[in-house]
């Protein structure tokens, strides 16, 4: 009986140690993924920096042209358009650009291989789940990384040029100019972009509570105005330098998204219901 007890709780260990060898490899899978993309990122400089991160400072780009236009149509909004500014960037330390040059590749990286990240975490989940709950899932990668993709775009493409127009060309003090860190822009942009998309997955997010009877589509009702008080405070958070026009902006996206969430749980529970009375 004592030898049986001691082979049973060996069992439970090795089935353990087992789990714990099969996330490390996720895990590294995972690193490896994010070193590869940031490697690629590295090496294409001109098109990281030039292009994407320094995009929405240029006329050019699709947004500002977008608020030129539209400045055109309502002189109240002339303001918006970036034609008339020039940015000036600085750098104060010797070894500044290339650890920026580093780090942004990895965040770069990391963007590019979310979607490879969560299904190293989904493959590693995957197998907890009964038959039925993992054919009601089918597609969540997908829809995941679709979500993170329109987040960081929403981010990039709305909240970032905005953002960076009203905040270059605000001054308070009339002797001060705005000689802007690269450092400090590069990361109010990060700040922009990926916070944005971690949020967009909050649909994703409300899906796995209701599927396990956490949250309801009554509790996200009853909740909505504390719901509100909450993203605000967190998106208050997370956008750069406390700038208000980000935080309507961002915003109103993440209501309709709770919006949305509530009708996924909706549907969860309508499930749940048909499949068990």
């Amino acid at each position: 009986m004592k030898e049986s007890i001691l082979e049973d709780a060996e069992e439970k260990e090795m089935s353990f140690i087992d789990h714990l060898e099969e996330l490390r490899w996720h895990i590294l899978k995972s690193v490896l993924a994010v070193v590869i993309f940031s490697v690629i990122a590295f090496m294409n400089k001109r098109l990281i920096f030039d292009f994407f991160i320094f995009g929405p400072t240029r006329s050019d780009f699709p947004t500002n042209r977008f608020f030129c236009w539209l400045g055109e149509k309502a002189p109240l909004l002339e303001g918006l358009c970036v034609d008339a500014i020039t940015y000036r960037f600085i750098n104060t330390d010797l070894a500044g650009q290339f650890m920026l040059h580093i780090k942004t590749s990895f965040i770069v990286g990391f963007i590019l291989a979310f979607p490879f990240i969560f299904y190293q975490f989904w493959t590693f989940v995957k197998p907890a789940l009964y038959t039925n709950e993992v054919q009601s899932t089918r597609g969540i990668v997908f829809l995941t990384s679709i979500l993170f993709v329109l987040g960081c775009a929403f981010g990039y493409f709305v909240i970032a040029p905005f953002s960076i127009n009203f905040l270059y060309s605000y001054t308070a003090v009339e002797i001060a100019e705005n000689l802007i860190s690269i450092d400090n822009y590069i990361s109010n942009v990060v700040s922009m972009v990926i916070p944005t998309g971690i949020m967009f997955e909050l649909p994703m997010l409300v899906y796995f509570l209701s599927k396990i009877g956490i949250v309801t589509p009554e509790l996200l009702k009853s909740s909505r105005r504390f719901a509100y008080v909450i993203i605000l405070f967190v998106l208050a958070i997370i956008t750069p330098q406390g700038d208000m026009f980000s935080l309507l902006l961002i915003s109103a996206p993440v209501v309709l998204l709770y919006e949305l969430s509530i009708k996924v749980s909706e549907r969860v529970a309508k499930q749940y219901a048909a499949d068990f009375g």
